[in-house]
């Protein structure tokens, strides 16, 4: 994973930041399994092993067809899950790595190929936030979600 890759040049920084495009879908509230739901909020305990196995239950039950029988969400499925993972990693690095600021952020509907250009801001609005995050103060927040510029909840 470039995450991975990148640490060891981050860590010999005085001010490494990591930031996480993501996306509101992958918040905790649209994954329906509740067990997946309640095991990727406990950041205590959540390590990439565990993110690894939940990953990859998903994947079989994806490939055994039985979504909807683990409770698994079933609109955008695979996109809800892959950003949630996105933002459980983000958590595990950040709690990880503290001389580090992670984080990830949702830079909104953003007119870009991705929506057709049917996004509601321009793609200088939808880069504020990645930019203020990739250029934080030191002593600023890590771990956490952002929708557009503002800290909001997994």
């Amino acid at each position: 994973m470039a995450t991975e890759a990148l640490l060891p040049c981050l860590l010999l920084s005085n001010s490494g930041r990591i930031v996480n495009v993501s996306v509101g879908l992958g918040k905790l509230q649209f994954v329906s399994n509740e067990r997946v739901r309640l095991e990727l909020n406990e950041v205590g305990v959540l390590s990439v092993d565990k993110l690894d196995e939940i990953v990859n239950e998903y994947l079989k039950d994806v490939k055994e067809e039985k979504l909807d029988d683990k409770g698994w969400p079933t609109h955008t499925s695979a996109y809800t899950i892959s950003k949630a993972a996105v933002n459980a990693y983000v958590r595990i690095v950040a709690k990880s790595y503290p001389t580090l600021f992670i984080n990830c952020v949702c830079p909104g509907f953003v007119k870009t190929d991705m929506t057709c250009n049917n996004g509601l801001f321009t793609v200088e609005v939808g880069a504020k936030g990645p930019v203020m995050l990739a250029l934080l103060p030191d002593g600023g927040p890590s771990g956490l979600f952002f929708e557009r510029m503002e800290a909001s909840t997994f």
